[in-house]
């Protein structure tokens, strides 16, 4: 008897750097082998999302649902779902996807549906995550994997990966140092869920 592959989808709007991390991870730790999962597409909706080339050449379905043709977010989330659902998916990953989903969209993958978030919530939900931790003066910053709820950044934390914030920091090398940790991280979540 076969077993039914578990299938990840993964939603990006730009280079997707955490999504390469996690289709690198599925390769090098033989998910396929393993736990019988594969990232089985790649949606976007930016159909310039340089993620979109990434996911080609590791022979990745992708897929671009354009946010702009929608006249509602409910009619976007609609044909999103439409294109996610092709794929069966056992999980759909959040990887930079910059559109707020409808509650009804997240209902309709409950406890499938994952995020990352460059903070260590629940500190700092929403954006420019990174100044704002500068600005209250933290000594530590970081990100949090997390199930993606009705409420912006607050489901449940999956994992969470800390680092220092360093007197001579930006916005910028802040954001770049705890990007490595999402490379880590990430990855580790999804690995996680879909062991089982």
């Amino acid at each position: 008897m076969s077993v039914q592959a578990k299938n990840i989808v993964i939603l990006i709007s730009g280079t997707g750097s955490n999504m390469a991390a996690i289709v690198r991870a599925a390769e090098r730790g033989q998910w396929a082998r393993r736990h019988h999962a594969q990232v089985a597409a790649v949606i976007s909706n930016k159909a310039d999302a340089a993620g979109l080339g990434f996911a080609k050449e590791h022979g990745i379905a992708t897929v671009v649902v354009d946010h702009k043709a929608f006249d509602t977010r409910e009619a976007f989330d609609t044909a999103l779902a439409a294109d996610i659902d092709r794929h069966q998916p056992s999980l759909v990953v959040l990887s930079g996807f910059m559109r707020i989903l409808t509650p009804g969209f997240v209902a309709h993958y409950a406890d499938r549906l994952i995020n990352i978030h460059p903070s260590l919530l629940p500190a700092f939900t929403g954006l420019n995550t990174h100044q704002r931790a500068i600005d209250a003066g933290c000594r530590f910053a970081g990100c949090t994997v997390h199930r993606v709820t009705s409420e912006l950044d607050h489901g449940e934390y999956l994992d969470q990966a800390v680092v220092p914030v360093l007197p001579n920091d930006t916005a910028a090398t802040l954001a770049a140092r705890v990007l490595t940790q999402e490379h880590l991280i990430y990855p580790r979540a999804v690995e996680r869920l879909i062991a089982g």
